[in-house]
């Protein structure tokens, strides 16, 4: 078997962009935010130039936007980008989950994410609960032994969690999702991959529609 994991970074460069990614994908950057270079890179401990670079490579990916007169400030996905987003993970998740097995070591991290998602449920902590969400997703992809595709499917979650934060209700968006994933993958545990594969694209079906109803609310207030 393949390690899935993700290369290391071979440069500061890409460890920073990594680390700003990192951010996106846990909540800690919200859409539309202006980022500022001096405090971020004292926050980094970094040069600005390596924080120029890591800006240009996110500017490049989608996930910042460079405007004159404004600075870099987080992306605010669209519409067509969060249908985009949910065909891209249909496509990657579902095909790696029909080859998941209980021993596999992303079978493992998705029951360290089901299992702190509801930790999270318990303390009320939602944005943590989304949290948890993205890791057992990712945990899915991990299924497919490519770090590759880890790398890629690490910028469709930032982009997502964007799109997470522009709705600003993480757990009207995320609760109900928990019991789903325990149950996803108690079907990969008992060696139920097509079972799994069935449920998992409903699922996104279903996170797909309330995350564009939410969107759509959201621009009509």
């Amino acid at each position: 078997m393949n390690d899935a994991s993700p290369a290391l970074p071979r440069t500061l460069g890409e460890s920073i962009t990594q680390e700003i990614r990192r951010m996106l994908v846990e909540g800690e950057l919200v859409p539309g935010q202006r980022l500022s270079e001096a405090a971020l890179a004292e926050n980094l401990d970094i040069s600005r130039n390596t924080l120029r670079e890591a800006f240009r490579v996110l500017t490049r990916e989608g996930l910042l936007k460079h405007e004159p007169n404004r600075g870099v400030t987080v992306a605010e996905p669209d519409m067509a980008s969060i249908i985009d987003i949910y065909r891209v993970r249909r496509f990657i998740e579902c095909k790696a989950i029909a080859q998941g097995y209980p021993q596999h070591p992303g079978t493992l991290h998705m029951q360290e994410a089901v299992e702190l998602g509801v930790r999270a449920r318990e303390a009320k902590d939602w944005v943590a609960v989304g949290t948890a969400n993205m890791m057992f997703h990712k945990s899915i992809v991990e299924l497919a032994d490519s770090p590759r595709l880890l790398v890629f499917y690490g910028q469709i979650s930032a982009e997502l969690r964007l799109a997470f934060g522009l709705l600003n209700d993480p757990q009207f968006l995320h609760l109900p999702f928990l019991d789903m994933n325990a149950s996803i993958l108690r079907c990969v545990e008992e060696g139920r991959s097509d079972e799994a594969t069935i449920m998992l694209d409903a699922y996104l079906v279903q996170s797909e529609r309330t995350v564009l109803a939410a969107y759509e609310r959201s621009r009509n207030r």
